[in-house]
């Protein structure tokens, strides 16, 4: 199979979908792969070391998508990428569409075979193709709150961790999951006072026993997230349903109760946030002013840390690849039915149900696709 890896063109976003290092390994396995000149120059990965891997260099992104079998991304394809997409074609990559009409109206003209990183699962009910980069945005959320909190950045002017004789910042991080457990480490080893919502037992549980009296650990109501909030310094959103558009759990009322220079960081972002005051931001321009309260929502967060990141991703979807290219898509997903969660859109349909059901459009079995 020809496989190809586009610079990513987003705003800020520095990862690639290739290492040198994947490359090597489908070469191994037989496939040919082509990288845009530059591609993975913001993670220090350049030219020559995919060369060496085996990659031919090509100049450009059109030639990537006019002949590449399978097309290798990190985020969603920009409306320019979504133009040159092929009938037929594999795109392997975030897509986040429960959020995005636009995007999933283009790629069902497209007629490509769409595999979202972020609805894989696996054994044990994860998304593991989703989680590294979670861990990565956790960690970053805290780290960006507190620099937000600064008062040149717009904010309260509390340091997180305070001072003896001074209290520390007070962190509210809403969903304990993966996103919410690395917000909470981070928060915890900078000394402020954590408090974590999540309404599954199993997770208050876990949480409990792991962080025990440096963190507090709250089921999560409409009551106690409200106060809550209000006393907040740094509120981090942190709530998934998997493939689904994210539940507005703050208020714009909610919100007018917090205290003036509050951020707040919402990692739920690429599905539509779970403030409803969010809106995308890009590492350009990060924060916005609503009501007082910083707004952090940068839909690329782990693209600020894009070697880690590009590290990260690569280690947990390149075997995915190898599968898709060794057995061709359809083969792949009928011997995983984890990987066949991926797939969101074929033939111009809809084969995601929560994206089907959030965009109020018709919904086709992964199994139609498969044995079409």
């Amino acid at each position: 199979m020809l496989i190809g890896a586009p610079k990513e063109i987003k705003n800020h976003e520095y990862r690639v979908g290739l290492t040198p290092e994947s490359v090597g390994e489908l070469i191994a396995n037989g496939h040919d792969v082509i990288v845009e000149k530059d591609a993975g120059r913001g993670i220090g990965a350049f030219d020559d070391s995919y060369i060496a891997a085996g990659a031919k260099i090509v100049a450009t992104a059109e030639e990537i998508f006019a002949t590449a079998e399978m097309v290798v991304k990190v985020k969603e394809p920009q409306p320019a990428e979504r133009a040159q997409l092929r009938e037929g074609q594999i795109l392997y990559t975030y897509l986040h569409l429960a959020p995005d009409p636009e995007q999933t109206k283009d790629l069902m003209a497209s007629g490509a075979v769409c595999i979202a990183y972020e609805t894989v699962t696996d054994n044990q009910g994860g998304l593991p193709l989703l989680k590294p980069m979670s861990q990565v945005a956790g960690r970053m959320s805290v780290q960006a709150g507190a620099t937000a909190l600064e008062k040149a950045h717009g904010g309260r002017g509390v340091l997180l961790g305070g001072v003896p004789g001074v209290a520390p910042g007070k962190v509210v991080i809403i969903g304990g999951g993966v996103v919410g457990f690395n917000a909470a480490q981070m928060a915890v080893g900078m000394h402020a006072d954590v408090t974590i919502l999540d309404r599954n037992p199993t997770t208050l549980e876990s949480l409990e026993n792991h962080f025990e009296s440096s963190a507090k650990v709250i089921y999560s109501t409409a009551a106690a997230l409200e106060k809550l909030v209000a006393e907040a310094d740094l509120v981090v959103g942190a709530v998934l349903i998997p493939g689904a558009a994210a539940p507005k759990l703050v208020t714009r009322e909610m919100l007018s109760t917090m205290q003036e220079g509050a951020v707040i960081v919402d990692v739920a972002i690429d599905q539509g946030g779970c403030f409803e005051t969010s809106k995308a931001t890009t590492h350009a321009d990060p924060t916005y002013v609503v009501d007082g309260v910083v707004h952090y929502c940068v839909a690329n967060m782990p693209g600020g840390v894009a070697r880690t990141s590009t590290y990260a991703l690569n280690n947990v979807t390149l075997p995915h690849a190898i599968k898709i290219a060794n057995k061709g898509w359809k083969g792949a997903l009928a011997a995983d039915p984890h990987l066949a969660n991926g797939l969101n859109v074929w033939n111009g349909q809809i084969t995601c149900e929560p994206v089907a059901r959030d965009l109020n459009l018709d919904y086709t079995t992964v199994e139609t696709a498969i044995n079409s």
